[in-house]
């Protein structure tokens, strides 16, 4: 372990000290350099990704095949797993990777397109959250238009609204992120291409990309924060005319997953972001980064399965399908 160890230190410093040339590649420097924790981590981050694309494909697989699922609800949550699904795979496979070998390298290239995919997907995930809120509130807040105002056409439309932000917002800070200049330092203090760790290692001037960080960053959360917030305020405010406790406990049920959901993503996202605000605080920021970008997407499949009677429906009529072909 020790020698693994020193071992590792002098491959970071070797690649770290280079000639005058530009960087054309990056080292992933992991959650971690301790190698005592680099097989426990292994196997959890292993379990953790399994349990995320179980939990995701299959939700996606259940609500393509059952019919009575393709309703707007479940069409946002179909697209929300497989953002999920997606998300983690743009990341974990190389985080996993970096847990088993000497070094972890990853070319400017491939650091670029995983910065662009990883943003896509996470400001996606912020829009398409948005529009569950918003379908929750039409649900609940005017029930008889529902099938009017959460047409096939107006949900459609909503999803590619929150895909065409994500690929806006990720072509934007990539694309100021191309404009920099990287040399000398390469080592990036994360397990993933994030935008403030790569902003950290570049030797040419990072204020444009600061303010484009200011402007996207600001719309991402300031929309769908607001958006979701009125729309729950509404929620509450027709939940408490309704006069039997059983109808409130009811109604309210059908938008607790979604509490859930969104508490757990915007809450971690805007935690790990104000550790990274303060100097110095990188290492703890790493950590606190796990749960937004690991534990959120493997939780979500769980959330909605676990507290959803229509989920357990349909599994049951999939598995009662599945042992009746193989009785046959």
């Amino acid at each position: 372990n020790g020698i693994f160890f020193c071992s590792h230190r002098f491959m970071k410093r070797r690649i770290l000290v280079r000639n005058d040339s530009l960087v054309t590649e990056f080292l992933l420097a992991g959650l971690t350099d301790r190698p005592e924790l680099q097989q426990p981590l292994f196997s959890l981050f292993l379990m953790i990704y399994i349990v995320t694309m179980v939990g995701n494909l299959g939700l996606v697989i259940l609500i393509g095949l059952n019919s009575h699922l393709h309703t707007p609800m479940y069409y946002f949550l179909f697209n929300l797993s497989f953002i999920d699904l997606c998300y983690s795979s743009v990341f974990t496979p190389k985080m996993l990777m970096n847990f088993v070998s000497r070094e972890n390298i990853i070319s400017y290239v491939g650091c670029m397109t995983q910065l662009f995919f990883f943003l896509f997907f996470v400001i996606s995930e912020c829009y398409m959250l948005t529009s569950m809120a918003y379908d929750r509130y039409v649900a609940i807040c005017n029930p008889l238009l529902y099938k009017v105002t959460m047409s096939h056409q107006v949900c459609s439309l909503l999803a590619i609204a929150a895909y065409t932000m994500g690929f806006a917002g990720a072509s934007a800070h990539t694309g100021c992120m191309l404009r920099l200049t990287f040399c000398h330092v390469n080592v990036i203090n994360h397990y993933l291409c994030d935008i403030l760790p790569l902003l950290q290692l570049s030797c040419s001037s990072t204020y444009v990309n600061e303010v484009v960080v200011l402007i996207v960053v600001g719309i991402n959360i300031t929309v769908p924060s607001f958006t979701i917030l009125i729309s729950y305020v509404f929620i509450l405010a027709s939940i408490l005319h309704i006069k039997s406790a059983q109808g409130r406990s009811k109604t309210f049920s059908t938008c607790s997953s979604h509490i859930v959901a969104i508490s757990l993503f915007f809450g971690s996202a805007a935690f790990m972001y104000l550790k990274y605000s303060s100097p110095g605080s990188m290492e703890q920021g790493k950590v606190s980064s796990v749960f937004y970008t690991n534990v959120v997407p493997m939780l979500n499949p769980l959330i909605y399965s676990l507290r959803n009677k229509d989920v357990k429906i349909a599994l049951r009529k999939v598995l009662i399908k599945i042992q009746r072909r193989n009785m046959f």
